[in-house]
């Protein structure tokens, strides 16, 4: 009985030793570093089991070895622990920090920029032409509703979710700019704010000139002078859904359209394109001054005059630098 006894032992202790040598090797894979050699994007789909991530992790080369990857992770997290995403996995990365990334939930942060003074139709062409964006747009939003800028998304936030989060951004802008306008401005609502700034994000590429050109179209506006903004008659010409992509004519001019601001005065019915934070600022707050016309001055930006003689000797000028460029 006590040879049987020290065999037992024995078994035991040896069952015991391979236990903790199984388990050190165990440890050192799953904190040893990965096959992984260069930084690479992982998509988790919602709902995935334990095992499609296992493969989806060894497809990807983030992993590899499985079966330790399925041990450590119930080990660590349980089933279904893990977070639906994209996921960014650095080059080297061990099981371990593989796991505590995913449940993290720290998703890969990807980016679309909207820029300034760009129509509906082209916003949403923007998102549509966006792969990692999901599903459609319910329906086309106002033009002048969006706020252009840099919005941060995670593969498969859907296409809509972006509009509503331009939506809301435009109207916390809009209503931050509304509260601190300066006094007496020939504007009557937040939207009319918004169809002016739509007009002045179209009139000039230059921040710096915004207030200014501004500050020319609120002189109009008292004085109950036509705006006469060609962009205004670009969009009465297209109504938004294209771009013109031809200079204006004579003729264009005296189209009648309640857009055309060469035969209406006062504002257009509604926003020309969707403005940015500078033109919408530049509205609420423009410059004082005595100008009442500008022309183009051949170097991206414009003259400005306080009488019809001065824009006629600016409008002369520029006519000789388009005729004879240098």
């Amino acid at each position: 009985m006590a040879r049987l006894g020290n065999i037992f032992s024995i078994l035991f202790l040896t069952s015991a030793l391979a236990a903790i040598v199984a388990t050190g090797w165990l440890v050192r894979e799953i904190k040893a570093p990965g096959p992984l050699g260069a930084e690479k994007l992982v998509y988790v789909r919602p709902g995935s089991s334990l095992q499609e991530i296992t493969a989806k992790l060894l497809e990807a080369e983030a992993i590899r070895n499985g079966t330790v990857f399925l041990i450590a992770a119930r080990w660590r997290s349980g089933e279904g622990y893990f977070r639906a995403g994209e996921y960014n996995f650095p080059a080297g990365i061990s099981i371990s920090d593989v796991i505590a990334l995913l449940q993290s939930g720290q998703t890969w942060q990807r980016k679309i920029t909207i820029p300034e003074g760009l129509m509906i139709v082209e916003i949403t062409a923007l998102l549509q032409n966006e792969a990692a964006l999901d599903g459609s747009i319910d329906a086309s939003p106002p033009e002048g509703s969006l706020l252009p800028e840099t919005y941060n998304f995670s593969y498969g936030d859907t296409r809509q979710s972006i509009i509503e989060r331009m939506k809301k951004s435009m109207q916390k802008e809009l209503d931050a700019r509304w509260e601190k306008r300066a006094a007496g401005l020939p504007l009557k609502t937040p939207q009319e704010a918004v169809v002016l700034a739509s007009v002045v994000e179209k009139e000039t590429g230059l921040a710096a000139e915004r207030p200014r050109i501004a500050g020319v179209f609120i002189n109009r506006l008292n004085q109950g002078i036509p705006l006469q903004s060609d962009p205004t008659v670009i969009y009465a010409l297209t109504l938004g859904r294209e771009r013109l992509n031809r200079a204006l004519t004579h003729q264009d001019l005296k189209m009648p359209s309640a857009y055309n601001t060469y035969s209406v005065a006062g504002l257009p019915p509604a926003p020309i394109a969707n403005p940015g934070k500078a033109s919408l600022a530049a509205v609420m707050n423009p410059e004082k001054n005595g100008y009442i016309y500008f022309v183009a001055d051949g170097s991206g930006g414009h003259v400005f005059a306080r009488t019809l003689k001065e824009h006629n000797n600016n409008v002369a000028r520029w006519r000789k630098v388009r005729k004879n460029p240098k």
